[in-house]
């Protein structure tokens, strides 16, 4: 009997930007260590900026400078270095219906970032994700809290169900749009050796020593759609999901996880069903 074990583990250090890939990630209550602490706003709205907005975020590498802050780079630009903000006079700063007391990162980074889309915006960054931001409490016990991720601790897919999906990928209308890859899906941990669309029965989950309560289904959006090499937007998975992954007007990958505890995970680790 083949024991399903994570394969891929990934971090977003700013919302919407290219992350990186990691044997290890440490497990906080609100998310992996380093994951979405830092985030881009509409320099006039305040609202999250993502790649919904602007799919060329694809394009722009962000990843941790040790615990000091961010490096960043993207084509045409020079690379930049943003420290952690200093502690200072808190903003607020819309993300989706929530509102999230953030601190600006600087003008450095604002004018960085302001200059590669060619529309104003701000680099914010959460500086205490134990207090600042609730789970949806639908889904969630009292206190527990999420980073800028869209909603929820951390994410899981399965590469079985990624080959189910661009099986039927391959099978409709659309077919030269796949098959593709998982980085359009953003997930934190990606699991082989199981069957597909096992993840739609899990409810409690096991990862290495650490196990996690399943929120909910992971609906997905247009971002999907964007090419993360090249920030070309497509039609696929969108269209494939709708035809058979479409439970109450949501297209269904993945599942959302909140962690139960805290704990390392790695590569390589396995993943047993609790319930």
């Amino acid at each position: 009997m083949t024991i399903p074990r994570v394969s891929a583990l990934h971090v977003y250090p700013v919302k919407s930007l290219r992350g990186t890939s990691t044997g290890k990630a440490v497990v906080e209550p609100w998310g992996l260590a380093g994951d979405r602490r830092w985030m881009l706003v509409d320099a006039g709205t305040h609202k999250a900026v993502t790649q919904r907005e602007q799919p060329s975020l694809a394009l722009v590498a962000a990843a941790r400078d040790g615990d000091s802050g961010l490096r960043l780079s993207a084509p045409g630009h020079g690379p930049l270095r943003v420290p952690v903000p200093e502690p200072a006079a808190l903003e607020t700063v819309r993300l989706f219906a929530d509102k999230v007391e953030v601190l600006p990162a600087g003008e450095e980074a604002d004018r960085w970032f302001s200059g590669y889309l060619g529309v104003p915006v701000r680099l914010v960054h959460l500086d205490d994700p134990a207090v600042r931001r609730p789970v949806d409490p639908r889904y969630a016990q009292p206190g527990e809290t999420v980073s800028l991720a869209d909603g929820y601790p951390l994410l899981v897919t399965t590469t079985a169900s990624l080959d189910a999906l661009n099986t039927l990928i391959a099978a409709g209308d659309r077919a030269e749009e796949g098959p593709l890859p998982m980085n359009r899906f953003r997930p934190n941990v990606v699991v082989d050796g199981t069957e597909p669309w096992a993840e739609d029965g899990w409810r409690r989950v096991r990862i290495g020593g650490i196990s996690f309560r399943v929120a909910k289904p992971c609906g997905r959006c247009v971002v999907t759609t964007t090419d993360q090499a090249t920030g070309a937007r497509g039609r696929e998975p969108l269209r494939t999901l709708g035809r058979h992954r479409n439970v109450d007007t949501k297209l269904l990958f993945g599942q959302n996880l909140i962690p139960e505890n805290r704990g390392t995970l790695s590569v390589g680790d396995p993943l047993s069903v609790v319930e």
